[in-house]
């Protein structure tokens, strides 16, 4: 009999597996820093993976303090420098959940139509920013922000005081 529970135990184990890391991704990764941007204390990272079908996954993990998974913050991928106060934006990314501070989006077109291979990645001229709310006085206060791609500046650092408000109307 106890033998009979093991084996049930390993066929449930083995059942219940899902896809492993290595079976979605191909092993390209870019990191990307997000800066504190506001009186509020988060920081976080901005990731991306190229999936084995040569799309690309974009991962926000925000440190900081959690709340509710109904609380959200909206991210967006803007074209051109944080500072820039014409960056248009490049893509609405999912919201980053206030239970878990992550958002995962998988990156299909751009709002130009382009699509970002990995290697355009490596050099696209663009940044991350993270706001507070999706509308009204919130929307004005961005949590992170920081550079991807060709524009990060290991030298020059960040200053969050140099940050440009992005548009509601995109």
């Amino acid at each position: 009999m106890r033998n009979v529970i093991i084996v049930l135990l390993v066929l449930i184990c083995f059942g219940s597996c899902t896809e492993s890391d290595q079976d979605l991704y191909t092993g390209q990764r870019l990191d990307f820093q997000l800066f504190k941007a506001s009186d509020f204390n988060y920081s976080g990272t901005f990731s991306v993976r190229e999936l084995i079908d040569g799309n690309l996954e974009a991962t926000i993990q925000l440190v900081g303090e959690r709340s509710s998974a109904a609380t959200t913050f909206p991210a967006h991928l803007h074209h051109g420098d944080y500072t820039d106060p014409e960056a248009p934006m490049a893509l609405m990314l999912t919201p980053v959940s206030g239970d878990d501070l992550q958002s995962k989006t998988v990156l299909g077109s751009l709002m130009d139509g382009t699509k970002l291979s990995f290697e355009d990645m490596k050099i696209f001229d663009g940044h991350v920013k993270v706001h507070l709310a999706s509308e009204g006085p919130d929307y004005q206060v961005i949590l992170v922000a920081g550079n991807v791609g060709s524009n990060v500046d290991e030298v020059g650092g960040f200053d969050a005081g140099l940050i440009t408000i992005c548009s509601p109307d995109f």
